[in-house]
């Protein structure tokens, strides 16, 4: 899922490249295609061809990594897992370790997830009970969206599922069968989608509900292998710097998020020296 700094884009592809990995990205419509298009001549890297317009914390961001899964899916090439990152992440992890783990793994996918009734469904659970407007975008609309739930009572999620979610939710590595069942799942569902078009930062809680609630669960490990940090507090986890570096030698994680090299590109270099460059440990 990318929106900008191709050069940061290309170096993690680069960081990742193994000849069983291939690449898909989505350029976010706002994104100007040509700043991106030089990225298609590296090995294996492909784009997904249906673009959507993203609003932050938007169904918009929902629809369009699900977009990715289902051309992904649509492809010739057999996959044993789909791996969800943004153009702000990073690997870790040396590319052979990475490989060697989810080779280890075939036949789970790794969510992070709390079940409903967690600290953070205290707060979050108005994502779902209230009324949000971020899916559109017109004059007025936060004043409309306060008076309708003003007005009109809680909303209820429209199948009778416990809801699974939470602040790492939206980064994760699907098998493929886990992924063929939520497009399926999804297309199937339209009130679904209806639903999912007036909640706030659905990726975070949607997909892990669809698939906590299927029969695919028993294989899901609640660990999405992602270092990432929200000492900072907000909507936003911290981007990571060259302070992190330590905490990043001593995690266990596979990726790391969020990184911006037009704030510090330093951190990127010592993971490619300290961390890409020497094998290291991955415990199951």
């Amino acid at each position: 899922m990318v929106h900008k700094n191709p050069d940061q884009v290309e170096r993690m592809i680069r960081a990742l490249s193994h000849e069983d990995f291939d690449f898909y990205l989505h350029i976010d419509a706002k994104a100007e295609m040509s700043d991106f298009v030089h990225l298609a001549a590296l090995p294996r890297v492909y784009f997904i061809k249906k673009r959507f317009w993203v609003r932050w914390a938007s169904y918009r961001f929902t629809e369009a990594i699900m977009q990715g899964v289902r051309e992904i899916l649509t492809t010739p090439r057999e996959y044993d897992f789909i791996n969800l990152l943004s153009g702000q992440d990073y690997p870790i992890k040396p590319v052979g370790d990475i490989y060697n783990f989810f080779a280890r793994h075939v036949g789970f996918s790794f969510l992070s997830f709390e079940r409903e009734g967690s600290n953070w469904w205290s707060h979050a659970i108005q994502r779902v009970e209230k009324y949000h407007t971020t899916y559109f975008d017109f004059k007025g609309q936060y004043k409309l969206q306060a008076i309708i739930n003003g007005l009109l009572p809680k909303r209820k999620f429209p199948l009778p599922y416990t809801l699974y979610g939470g602040p790492n939710g939206s980064w994760w590595t699907m098998g493929t069968d886990c992924a063929t069942y939520l497009i399926d799942f999804i297309d199937k569902h339209t009130k679904l989608h209806r639903f999912s078009q007036f909640t706030w930062g659905s990726d975070e809680f949607l997909i892990a509900t669809i698939l906590m609630n299927s029969p695919l669960k028993d294989r899901i490990v609640n660990n999405n292998y992602r270092y990432i940090d929200w000492s900072e507090g907000g909507a936003n986890p911290k981007t990571l710097t060259i302070t992190d570096a330590p905490k990043l030698r001593q995690t266990q994680k596979l990726f790391a998020r969020k990184f911006d090299t037009d704030y510090d590109d330093e951190i990127l270099n010592v993971i490619d020296d300290s961390l890409l460059s020497s094998r290291t440990r991955v415990s199951a």
